[in-house]
């Protein structure tokens, strides 16, 4: 599939995502860098962001709970462009039953190239990177190309 560029604003929308026992350290963290998350626009699955937002003060918009279907829900915002960043806190060590829905998360946010990191490291990395003060550029599918040459293939 061919690509376009197409920019991350210098304001973000940051998803916040943790299973259950990952949770009190993603709070810590939205903590420790409160002073450049509240710059941007925050939102997280289900307990993850209602949480949060009542540990930090911080408004975060929150969607339906993970096993609830929030992960898809947050699938289709990245799909729709509504998500610049993931941080999501998983436990490699705790299988889930909604494993599937994890890895099509992580899928997604990969085929739409916005940044992910799954631990405290990672996150300290994106959150502390020059790019979070303003636009960048990025590659993305070109989705509009594509349904143009597919209605070119079915054209008689």
């Amino acid at each position: 599939m061919e690509t376009i560029d197409k920019p991350i604003a210098a304001k973000k929308r940051i998803a916040l995502v943790a299973h259950d026992n990952r949770k009190a350290s993603l709070i810590q963290w939205c903590e420790q860098h409160r002073a450049v998350l509240e710059q941007h626009e925050l939102l997280g699955t289900g307990t993850t962001g209602s949480r949060i937002e009542a540990a930090t003060g911080m408004p975060v918009e929150q969607l339906f709970s993970g096993p609830m279907g929030g992960d898809q829900q947050l699938g289709a915002k990245i799909c729709q462009g509504d998500v610049d960043i993931l941080i999501f806190f998983w436990d490699p060590f705790e299988p889930m039953p909604h494993d599937p829905d994890v890895k099509a998360l992580l899928r997604i946010a990969a085929v739409w190239n916005i940044p992910v990191a799954c631990n405290a490291s990672s996150a300290d990395m994106i959150i502390q990177s020059a790019l979070m003060e303003r636009s960048f550029s990025r590659e993305i599918p070109d989705y509009q190309g594509y349904l143009a040459a597919r209605k070119g293939e079915f054209a008689v």
